[in-house]
């Protein structure tokens, strides 16, 4: 069971992923998380850094899709200035938003990664759907309330995954 919470990739932010090793392994698409992966969660106008990451994504010809557990007003709001599409209440860990997203743009498992910041949402929804996760660390240390609980329950999956897992490291980009 500890197997569904082991994320594929681990790195500090999203926007350390480079573009050219997407492309490089065949990546069409970047499912992420919204808030505090994209977006800090009190902050939805995004930063230089993500813009310029964005920027380069779209020369490489990878799309970027936002599956978020947010309501359908909250994701569009927060994605206005960014022109992002978006799939809402997602229903992470279940595989949903996912496949939803896998069918929508007709791409298969093979041309998709997940970010997120979560292991209990972002990377179980992305093993139950077969997709590569990348795990990234909140972009803010401050959590909206109902990211809490999660965090908590975080604490005891880490020592598990750790015990199981030697190798589990953290690295700058996925590929590593």
């Amino acid at each position: 069971m500890i197997s569904k919470f082991k994320p594929t990739w681990m790195i500090p932010m999203i926007y350390n992923i480079s573009p050219v090793k997407l492309e490089d392994m065949g990546i069409k698409y970047v499912f992420t998380d919204l808030d505090n992966t994209l977006i800090p969660w009190n902050n939805p106008y995004g930063t230089p850094q993500l813009r310029n990451w964005l920027n380069n994504l779209s020369k490489h010809n990878i799309e970027l899709v936002v599956i978020s557990n947010n309501k359908r007003s909250r994701v569009k709001k927060a994605l206005e200035m960014l022109d992002l599409d978006f799939i809402s209440r997602s229903l992470k860990p279940f595989p949903n938003g996912i496949n939803k997203a896998l069918k929508k743009y007709h791409l298969n498992k093979k041309q998709v990664i997940m970010v997120g910041d979560q292991l209990l949402t972002d990377v179980w929804a992305s093993n139950n759907a077969g997709v590569r996760s990348v795990l990234v660390k909140p972009l803010i240390e401050t959590d909206a309330w109902n990211t809490k609980p999660n965090r908590f329950i975080e604490k005891k999956i880490w020592k598990n995954l750790n015990k199981k897992y030697v190798d589990l490291k953290w690295q700058e980009d996925i590929n590593d």
